[in-house]
């Protein structure tokens, strides 16, 4: 039931890295290892993501797990990203519910929180990931393999898994005087 707490937020318990930290720390990351991400871990994640803020709380994703070689390997013709798509062992495609709906504007804002979620969750449980979009051009091919009704809409995939250690450092951030417009 919405709003309520039910036992998907007890399964974040155990999360130990400190929130600022990790907003500040999270990276893309594009190269992982053949270490499965754990079921537990997978839940943790998707939990994480169903927290996310929406207005009136009406809550319009819904997610696909994908851990089968052979649906990686059809979906990895559909972006110019195979290579991470089809490494990872875990994605995670990220759907809109149309019909659950009510402000453009304000649920793709929603959509984008959980997939922050996601991606914060995964690396404060010290995994990696990286959120891909390009895949957004074949969409449509993608709601079709993975068999979903007409009313979901592809947001993004997420390549989950266990990093290499090969991550790198961040891309450089503008500093906050070229960000902050007035401060009144």
């Amino acid at each position: 039931m919405p709003g309520s707490c039910g036992q998907d937020e007890h399964d974040l318990k155990g999360v130990k890295m400190e929130l600022l930290e990790g907003i500040l720390t999270r990276r893309s990351v594009r190269s992982y290892t053949s270490e499965e991400v754990s079921e537990e871990d997978t839940r943790r994640i998707l939990s994480a993501a169903a927290m996310a803020p929406s207005g009136l709380n009406n809550q319009p994703w819904r997610f696909v797990t994908i851990r089968g070689e052979g649906v990686k390997e059809d979906l990895s013709r559909l972006t110019r990203y195979r290579r991470i798509v089809i490494s990872a062992p875990l994605l995670v495609a990220v759907f809109i519910d149309r019909g659950a709906m009510y402000s453009e504007v304000k649920d793709h804002q929603g959509i984008g929180a959980c997939i922050q979620n996601i991606l914060l969750a995964a690396h404060g449980l010290g995994l990696g990931a990286v959120w891909l979009g390009e895949i957004l051009k074949s969409a449509e091919e993608v709601r079709l393999r993975l068999g979903l009704a007409e009313q979901m809409e592809l947001m993004a995939v997420v390549a989950i898994g266990h990093p290499t250690g090969e991550s790198g450092e961040g891309v450089g951030r503008l500093p906050l005087s070229e960000l902050l417009l007035r401060e009144m």
